[in-house]
């Protein structure tokens, strides 16, 4: 089993796309790998299973999970790009699991190419290749022109013979569970991979938080199958709940031998008390996703967001179509309804539009991420920002009637403008507030007076401005909350 890690837009699909010829990349929008996904090729006679994980910072757990469950890693660097933030952390995570590292250094049919310097910058990572004097093989590679790519597939077989992987076909069925989702009309789903034994349709399955029997197998491209072996990515139905992802699944002898030696976790934390400062709001939300490693992700970038002037509150998250107890849900609690590469059922649509609850779907987590903040910004309560404009001192009073005066003086800092508000002091004290309702100079309107020259102005306030008082001009505007 092969984990392709690496930063986003490195190449780890295109890669992958060419060695299996099943298009994937085409099929993932805008090029990104939305969750772990796993497919297997035959090499001579030998099958390979790669494991895809998307490279993007919020896919920082599944990335992990794929390493673990891996025999061998490709680190895949972009040669235009170099050594990025997720090219490290892709180093952590084949390190943390003890994995072997191929490094195939990417995109070397393209001019801006710079192969040797970006040897030097995994050198700083402690990844010194062979061509430097290290012991860690690299392949110059380009998924565009096919380059390297029968290379790289040689070098994964001689590392696995030389790694004597070998599994025990006789024992009894284990490995892990890379992903899960609740199929409408089939149920809870599962791809897994098995890491020693033989599965078969009809046994009985579990995990620490599901069991079930097997209804059926299917290989990575849906064919379905009688057995599956180690190192094959496997779609099984027939969990009676939807087990979680990264969790290692048995074989049982039976469904009661299975619920009895599987403590099933139904346990669940406590909800936070949030703790809300003044001045802060809160926006709930209802998350549905295709399937549950996607919920793990998106949690994770969504926790990312700044959340000083809004918290954001996670109702509830699963994966399956957005439904009426959502809608339900979503309007005692004042929410939001997420759903990614979701749909939404008919009387969902129909009671969402009639008790005006926003849903808010999309395919790729970038745009959910982005709505997400739009949102924020947009229920922010807006922000009053107070702009100093300058001082007059009031020299003479022409004219006095009701809450307006004509008032004479000098303007002595800054410029005072037509419209502006008005503070009235009276040596160091605050004594009332107004505004300029005209404003002239040399008994001619105009908009502006700076400083040093003499006007007049039009006050209307509250309180009564004499001779001496300072006259302190400034704008206030509400502006769009930014988070």
């Amino acid at each position: 089993m092969v984990v392709v890690l690496g930063h986003v837009d490195s190449g780890k699909t295109s890669i992958l796309d060419y060695i299996k010829k099943t298009r994937v990349a085409e099929k993932e929008l805008g090029g990104i790998t939305q969750h772990v996904g796993a497919y297997q090729i035959a090499e001579g006679d030998k099958k390979i299973t790669f494991i895809d994980t998307p490279g993007h910072e919020a896919f920082s757990a599944m990335r992990s999970r794929g390493a673990k469950v891996a025999d061998i890693a490709i680190l895949v660097v972009d040669t235009t790009q170099g050594v990025q933030a997720q090219t490290k952390e892709a180093i952590f995570h084949a390190k943390a699991a003890d994995l072997p590292i191929i490094v195939a250094l990417n995109k070397v049919d393209r001019p801006e190419a710079e192969v040797e310097k970006i040897k030097r910058e995994l050198a700083k990572e402690e990844i010194l290749v062979e061509s430097l004097g290290g012991k860690i093989p690299s392949i110059e590679t380009s998924a565009r022109t096919g380059k390297g790519i029968k290379e790289l597939l040689e070098l994964i077989s001689l590392i696995a013979e030389m790694e004597d992987l070998k599994v025990d076909l006789s024992a009894s069925a284990q490995g892990v569970i890379v992903e899960s989702y609740l199929d409408s009309q089939r149920g809870p789903i599962a791809i897994l991979i098995l890491s020693q034994g033989t599965l078969k349709a009809g046994e009985a399955i579990g995990t620490p938080s599901s069991v079930g029997k097997i209804k059926s197998l299917e290989d990575f491209q849906k064919n379905p199958i009688r057995e599956a072996l180690p190192a094959q990515p496997v779609r099984v139905a027939g969990f009676e709940e939807v087990p979680k992802v990264g969790e290692n699944f048995k074989a049982f002898a039976n469904l009661e031998e299975a619920k009895n030696n599987l403590k099933i976790s139904e346990k669940k934390e406590p909800p936070k008390v949030l703790e809300i400062k003044e001045g802060q709001r809160v926006l709930n939300i209802i998350l549905k996703t295709d399937v549950l490693g996607t919920i793990e992700a998106i949690e994770e970038v969504l926790k990312e967001l700044p959340q000083e002037k809004v918290i954001l509150k996670i109702l509830k998250s699963e994966a399956g179509q957005i439904s009426e107890s959502d809608i339900k849900l979503a309007k005692g609690g004042r929410a939001i309804v997420l759903g990614f590469r979701v749909k939404t059922s008919p009387v969902a649509q129909r009671l969402a539009g009639r008790e005006r609850i926003k849903i808010m779907n999309f395919e790729v987590i970038y745009d959910l991420v982005e709505g997400v903040r739009k949102f924020m910004e947009k229920i922010m309560a807006p922000e009053q920002v107070r702009t100093e404009l300058g001082k007059m001192k009031v020299l003479v009073i022409f004219l006095s009637e009701k809450n307006r005066q004509i008032v004479g003086g000098r303007v002595t800092e800054g410029i005072i403008k037509k419209g502006a508000s008005i503070e009235v002091f009276r040596g160091e004290d605050l004594i009332g507030k107004g505004k300029m309702i005209n404003l002239q100079r040399n008994k001619k309107d105009a908009e502006q007076v700076s400083k040093g020259e003499e006007c007049g102005i039009l006050y209307e306030g509250g309180v009564e401005v004499e001779e001496g008082d300072v006259l302190v001009f400034f704008t206030e505007e509400r502006i769009k909350g930014e988070l």
